[in-house]
């Protein structure tokens, strides 16, 4: 499998390359060259599959001859080391809850399976691979837990001070060994954008950096498996499936249509937004125009320019008219979140956190266009993460998860930033 650079101007290159890279060297993210569709007979039999074999059919012609089949299986296999159930909470209505990991977000899987390939890429080599990324909230904690200990690697990351929740940075803050936090004086973006620039200069070449952000295939590709996973547990109800993803930096969905693109028959997508709303923007107007981030209780999707959306349009071959056909987005303000939160509960005893509240919502909208539907929203983080919101709306004390309790008495240890002069030093 050869991957090419979305701003074609870059040499193409193998996965092992793209995942070594991050991001090609004329600042595009590395896009699939073919995608082909898997067999019928894959989902007419999805029911009678283990999670690792439905995970291993999707991603291994992605992988290509990059890692041996026995080994992709193993990476499989411990990536996928807890559950991922469809939930009902009404008629029709499902949650795909996908915090049941180490640390109770949906980008445990991305970040378990890269931190595991470049393990392998690094078997043999004596030489450090740097991992810088960018966090809005879970993926630094994820990868934090992912890549802790893994020979040869350092990790670095970027997260936004005073705007990520007290639990997620206790996450990406507390671990220690080769785990590295920089607290950073601005938003998500500026985070994003010092991550970025560094990748392009060519002074930092020597530190062999890399990016476990979504912009990374091996983080991104792996979030296929939840929709297929969902697909397995409701196709009994032999109804369309409509998909609901709270949206940030886009990743989530684009591997939703990448699945759809090997043949899962999802029947229309949703991306579920907060205010920072550049994509629903798009699909009124028909202009990609991003804007600075806004701070909202749902902070991991406080996004003003994501970075998969190029993707997606390259899913659509840039075809507004193309995307319209099975995609929606719907942006919606934390007084709509923190009501839904309220009302979902209130009628189901069913409890979200802000980011899944999103998903809902976009979901239950677009499901009035389609009333034989079924519908599945991603519930991505636990709702503990989000205590500070979800408490005082529900009035109610929510147990600590074991998961959570370890890094609640450790000490935090950040290094504060400003500029991406600081970060080179440090890196430097």
């Amino acid at each position: 499998m050869q991957y090419f650079s979305l701003n074609k101007k870059a040499p193409r290159v193998d996965f092992q390359e793209a995942v070594v890279r991050g991001l090609a060297p004329d600042r595009g993210l590395y896009f699939p060259e073919t995608i082909t569709p898997l067999p019928h007979s894959f989902f007419q039999n999805i029911e009678n599959l283990t999670h690792e074999e439905i995970a291993f059919t999707t991603i291994k012609q992605f992988v290509g001859d990059a890692i041996p089949e026995t080994e992709l299986k193993h990476i499989i296999t411990e990536t996928l080391c807890f559950d991922f159930p469809c939930v009902p909470v009404e008629d029709n209505v499902f949650s795909l809850e996908l915090f049941h990991g180490p640390t109770m977000a949906f980008k445990d899987v991305g970040a378990r399976f890269m931190s595991r390939c470049l393990g392998y890429f690094n078997r043999n080599s004596n030489k450090k691979v740097t991992v810088l990324v960018a966090t809005s909230g879970d993926t630094g904690g994820a990868v934090a837990s992912g890549f802790l200990g893994v020979k040869g690697v350092e990790v670095i990351i970027l997260y936004p001070s005073g705007k990520v929740s007290e639990i997620q940075e206790r996450q990406l803050t507390t671990l220690g060994q080769n785990i590295k936090a920089l607290e950073v004086d601005g938003v998500f973006d500026d985070c994003q954008d010092m991550v970025k620039k560094a990748f392009l200069d060519d002074s930092l070449k020597h530190k062999n950096l890399t990016s476990a952000n979504s912009i990374n295939i091996a983080r991104w590709l792996p979030q296929m498996f939840y929709i297929f996973f969902a697909y397995q547990q409701l196709k009994k109800h032999n109804k369309p499936l409509i998909v609901s993803c709270p949206s940030g930096n886009f990743g989530n969905i684009c591997a939703g249509i990448m699945a759809k693109r090997l043949g899962l028959p999802i029947a229309h997508f949703v991306a579920s937004t907060n205010v920072n709303d550049t994509v629903p923007r798009f699909l009124e107007a028909g202009h990609y125009e991003p804007k600075a981030s806004i701070a909202t209780i749902s902070n991991a999707m406080d996004v003003g320019n994501p970075s998969n959306f190029i993707r997606i349009q390259q899913l659509y071959r840039f075809d507004l008219k193309e995307f319209q056909k099975d995609f929606s987005s719907y942006s919606f303000s934390d007084t709509e979140t923190e009501k839904a939160i309220q009302d979902i509960y209130a009628r189901t005893k069913y409890i979200t956190e802000p980011h899944g509240a999103v998903g809902y919502l976009g979901l239950k909208k677009e499901m009035t266009k389609h009333p034989d539907s079924i519908g599945v929203f991603l519930e991505t983080a636990h709702p503990i993460k989000f205590l500070d919101v979800v408490e005082p709306l529900l009035d109610l004390k929510l147990p600590i998860p074991k998961q959570i309790e370890s890094v609640l008495e450790k000490e935090k240890v950040s290094v504060k930033i400003k500029t991406y002069e600081t970060l080179k030093q440090f890196l430097d």
